[in-house]
């Protein structure tokens, strides 16, 4: 039993698929492979979450880091000491002043010490933070605030409601800390 469909140009698919697939090869099988043998291995770092940690994880990238108290901070003043490797495997440590961060133009690093320090509500998962942030690196910086209505827009469109409520909240939460300031 065949089963034939229509491709984008009018073809049966499996024509289509056939051609794409030659044409995005391009290489021999023995290319390939030495071409992925030649890669750079990528190791990923997982801090194991400690007492004295806020927060221990990552992302997609291979971005890892764990954030704690730094020394000397206050209630007025709370600050954080982030370390980690960044998205190259690259170590690093950044101090971050809780009051400081602006949820407008924010690194994930910033955005996780500002959630870890709020205690905003995960929902039972790993952030309060859209998806989107899985594929940030250390240094990108965005609108968190307009990731939030994108994501809350998509939700609605999609019909997903508790999800768009759930992020409304977390979006909430940010919005008050900025008008705290």
């Amino acid at each position: 039993m065949n089963i034939n469909g229509i491709g984008t140009a009018g073809y049966p698919a499996w024509q289509g698929a056939r051609k794409t697939q030659q044409n995005t090869a391009g290489k021999s099988f023995a290319e390939q492979v030495n071409n992925v043998a030649g890669a750079k291995p990528h190791t990923s770092i997982v801090y194991m979450k400690t007492d004295d940690m806020l927060y221990s994880g990552g992302n997609g990238t291979g971005l890892s880091f764990y954030i704690k108290y730094a020394e000397g901070s206050t209630e007025d003043d709370p600050t954080v000491i982030a370390k980690g490797v960044d998205e190259n495997g690259d170590e690093f440590e950044q101090t971050i002043h809780i009051n400081k961060i602006n949820p407008r133009n924010a690194s994930l690093v910033e955005m996780t010490a500002l959630e870890s320090y709020m205690g905003v509500d995960k929902n039972g998962g790993l952030t309060s933070l859209p998806p989107e942030t899985g594929m940030m690196g250390l240094s990108d910086r965005t609108d968190f605030m307009d990731m939030f209505q994108k994501q809350i827009s998509d939700m609605k469109l999609l019909s997903q409601k508790k999800a768009a409520a759930y992020y409304q909240y977390s979006m909430q939460a940010y919005w008050d800390f900025m008008n705290k300031k």
